[in-house]
């Protein structure tokens, strides 16, 4: 049970490892406003259920995906990229702090759709892995998972909360989550070439 729960743990991290980045993201963007780290959160747990429900019912056989589909979920992060590009582009010229507070940070549902999109690779490591785990296996990496999940939250806010990586995502952070997201959308989408 120890190797299947470290086991978890590594996997988790390696799939993983880029959400940490977009959680940092997310909460400089949110930095301010009320219940955004509550929002994030929901909106992360929400996304990463819904792969783990769509890797778990691939690994029981009930594929609710085809594999030719899964690259299309790049359009998720790309088509979000592209709509917080064109308002950091609108928002160029303002101060910033006067309108910034009142957009409002993430939402629950962009937060899930960025995860579940970027997730989406992450299909094709999950369902063989808990194909072959078993039951109880399968299982305790779903627990490990979940558990993970409140780890990379509490990461993705302290890396936004440190002072030199807080003024760095303030300053470039409307910049740079466009450039992130589309890239994401675009790396996905290219699995489908």
């Amino acid at each position: 049970m120890l190797t299947t729960i470290g086991q978890a743990v590594v996997l988790f991290a390696v799939t993983n490892v880029d959400d940490i980045l977009i959680l940092a993201l997310f909460f400089a963007r949110g930095a301010g406003h009320r219940h955004t780290t509550r929002d994030i959160a929901a909106g992360q747990y929400l996304g990463f259920t819904a792969i783990l429900a769509v890797a778990t019912a691939a690994a029981f056989g009930a594929t609710f995906l085809p594999e030719r589909a899964v690259p299309f979920l790049g359009l998720l992060p790309l088509a979000l990229g592209i709509r917080a590009a064109v308002r950091a582009w609108r928002l160029r010229h303002d101060a910033g702090e006067d309108e910034e507070p009142r957009a409002g940070g993430p939402g629950p549902l962009q937060v899930a759709a960025v995860t579940f999109a970027n997730g989406g690779d992450n299909l094709g490591v999950y369902v063989p892995v808990l194909a072959t785990a078993g039951v109880g296996g399968m299982a305790a990496y779903l627990v490990v998972f979940l558990i993970l999940v409140a780890v990379w939250v509490a990461a993705g806010r302290f890396f936004a909360t440190r002072p030199p990586v807080a003024r760095a995502l303030g300053r470039w952070g409307h910049l740079l989550l466009p450039i992130v997201l589309i890239g994401i959308g675009l790396l996905i989408l290219a699995e489908a070439l």
